[in-house]
């Protein structure tokens, strides 16, 4: 789902062949069809264990046999199914294309509110009032925010603020201080660490299992 989420805004992209029809409406689309078909078979997936549990929770006694047939529907379905959801996850992952520009576009845009709280602080560890610098800010944000919805055009704030004598504490830093890597802390090192502790271990345990090649094709 965030795999369809993200394409929407063309920041990822999962594989898309030279010839692959994305639309057949219309031909500049690039459909996740691969993460649309995960999900539509998930879907089925989590709807099995109903049948399961009404087959428990209506069964007579021990030797009836009327969980018989409908057992051996879910039970091999929902390996099947499982086994395909895995087959295109594999393939989504080994050729999933990241757009950097365009994650950076989205993330600047936003960055100037998130970083109000820190420009705040900022002020007022300058002698700042702390009540006449928010209220500034709030502000100078809503009419910002309605400039970027009502008008479509770029984010000001930053520009506001720095025009705003209120803000004269931080007018020289203004760009340092809306730089990503500020706003993400220890994200990079958890992933590092989720990898070194968790799927590294898998992959060393199942090494023999990865050099399998797969026969499973993905046909989109």
């Amino acid at each position: 789902g965030d795999i369809r989420l993200l394409a929407n805004l063309k920041e990822v992209e999962e594989p898309f062949s030279k010839t692959q029809i994305g639309s057949s409406a219309m031909a500049y689309k690039r459909n996740p069809m691969r993460s649309e078909r995960v999900c539509s078979i998930a879907r089925y997936v989590m709807g099995l264990p109903n049948g399961a549990a009404n087959t428990h929770a209506n069964q007579w006694f021990e030797r009836t046999l009327d969980d018989s047939a409908i057992r051996r529907i879910y039970l091999p379905e929902g390996f099947l199914a499982v086994d395909v959801i895995l087959n295109l996850l594999s393939n989504i992952a080994d050729g999933l294309h990241v757009w950097p520009n365009v994650v950076k576009a989205h993330a600047m845009a936003e960055l100037p509110f998130m970083a109000t709280e820190v420009i705040l602080m900022e002020c007022v560890k300058a002698g700042g009032d702390r009540q006449e610098l928010h209220e500034a800010i709030r502000v100078h944000s809503m009419d910002a925010g309605a400039v970027v919805k009502g008008e479509g055009k770029p984010n000001d704030l930053m520009e506001r603020i720095a025009n705003d004598p209120l803000f004269k504490a931080v007018h020289d830093k203004l760009d340092t201080m809306i730089d990503p890597i500020l706003f993400v802390g220890r994200a990079p090192e958890q992933v590092d660490e989720f990898l070194a502790d968790e799927i590294d271990p898998i992959l060393e345990t199942n090494a023999d299992l990865l050099k399998i090649d797969s026969v499973d094709g993905v046909n989109v």
